[in-house]
């Protein structure tokens, strides 16, 4: 009988062990590296990390200088309504919806509309996710015109020899911008095991950027299929990094965040102990992100100081080759047209976007001199990119009571 006795004592340390164990584990976890990563998208924490990145990764700061190219302001109200698959749909409702934290209209260098909601205001450094491979795509532009890059049709174990041997081996940088490397790598944010959401892990765990590229396998042949990955991005920003001798985030300083005149510093955030991460988070006021868009606008620059040249704004905005176009592409994994790391929508009318997660984006359109920047911790923001440009058209022919 003694034994039978023993058995719920036995039982009753081993879960008094496994408890301990657990919180042992989850208190080890809170301070880990890897807890950053882990609850990054956490929906209680969304709208927070978004506005404060500087809080959740290392950074490096990137800084303004004393010439602010300045904007007018001439107020007026938004549409109240926009159409989208046939709907009269409202604005106000959108904005809600999408879980807007900052809206900005600029039409030919003028404020029409600033508002900031959930806690932002005007100095808040907000997250651009991907829309900083817009700015990595001028950055490989400038670095270009300066001689340190031949070329788009470099491979770019050119200048990160480490990458030869890998999935990326004789991939060109022309095929990396146009999101065409044919590397597999799952760009799935609902999945927790994907390869994005295990990269976010592993780089806040301190894993290095190019120890990431060089585990991932080639899924189709480069330069036949257009398929959004990060990890095109990752590789160019080794390249440019390695071309240029200096880290991104001086770079960006120096060629286009001083000479764009930027009005605040901006910073962008790094791995644990490594570079700035290429393919996302910068992170900067809504203002400087209408700058930067204000300076595609202006093909390149800043009156009459070249800062992108101008060759390169029009075709890094525009498909380049069959599979890069919008519409129903056999040849692409989205119906959006691609750019070297600009999105094209469908029926464009000299239109393009920068675009990042959770509902980010600088939308220019060239016909009526116009930049919106939204930003947004918006759950569904997979599924939001045709109403967004929808709301994005609206907003901009409004604007014509201005001209």
């Amino acid at each position: 009988m003694k034994p039978k006795r023993l058995l719920p004592r036995v039982a009753l340390m081993l879960v008094l062990v496994l408890t301990l164990a657990a919180t042992a584990g989850f208190v080890w976890l809170r301070s880990s590296p890897y807890w950053a990563g882990i609850t990054l998208f956490a929906e209680a924490n969304r709208v927070e990390n978004f506005r404060s990145m500087d809080t959740v990764f290392p950074y490096r700061e990137v800084e303004a200088g004393p010439s602010v190219w300045e904007f007018t302001e001439k107020s007026r109200p938004l549409p109240e309504t926009y159409r989208h698959k046939g709907e009269e749909r409202r604005v106000d409702d959108f904005l809600e919806e999408t879980v807007t934290t900052g809206l900005l209209v600029v039409r030919a260098g003028t404020i029409t509309h600033e508002t900031y909601r959930l806690g932002a205001d005007r100095a808040s450094r907000l997250t651009s996710w991907s829309m900083a491979k817009s700015v990595l795509s001028a950055l490989i532009g400038i670095a270009i015109s300066e001689g340190h890059i031949a070329g788009i049709d470099d491979p770019l174990d050119r200048y990160v020899p480490a990458l030869a041997g890998s999935a990326y081996g004789g991939v060109t940088i022309g095929q990396a911008l146009t999101m065409s490397s044919g590397v597999r790598f799952d760009e799935d944010y609902d999945n927790p095991l994907s390869d994005v959401n295990r990269l976010f892990i592993s780089l806040a765990a301190g894993q290095p950027m190019l120890e990431v590229l060089t585990g991932l396998e080639r899924a189709r042949p480069p330069g036949t299929y257009n398929n959004y990955v990060s990890s095109d991005s990752i590789a160019l920003g080794l390249v440019l990094a390695a071309a240029t001798g200096t880290s991104l985030e001086a770079y960006l300083e120096s060629r286009l965040w001083r000479p764009m005149g930027a009005e605040a510093n901006a910073f962008w955030n790094t791995g644990r102990g490594g570079p700035v991460l290429p393919f996302c988070c910068l992170n900067a006021t809504l203002r400087d992100y209408a700058r930067f868009g204000r300076l595609y606008l202006a093909d390149g620059a800043r009156d009459d100081v070249r800062i992108v040249p101008r060759d390169w704004v029009a075709t890094s905005t525009r498909p380049t080759a069959p599979h890069l176009r919008p519409g129903d592409n056999p040849a692409s994994s989205w119906t959006f047209g691609y750019g070297y790391h600009w999105w094209v929508p469908e029926e464009p009318h000299e239109e393009f976007l920068a675009i990042g997660i959770w509902g980010q984006y600088i939308y220019v359109d060239r016909t009526r001199d116009v930049v919106i920047v939204k930003t947004s911790a918006d759950y569904d923001f997979d599924v939001r990119d045709h109403e967004s440009v929808a709301l994005f058209r609206a907003i901009a022919r409004s604007t014509d009571a201005d001209s």
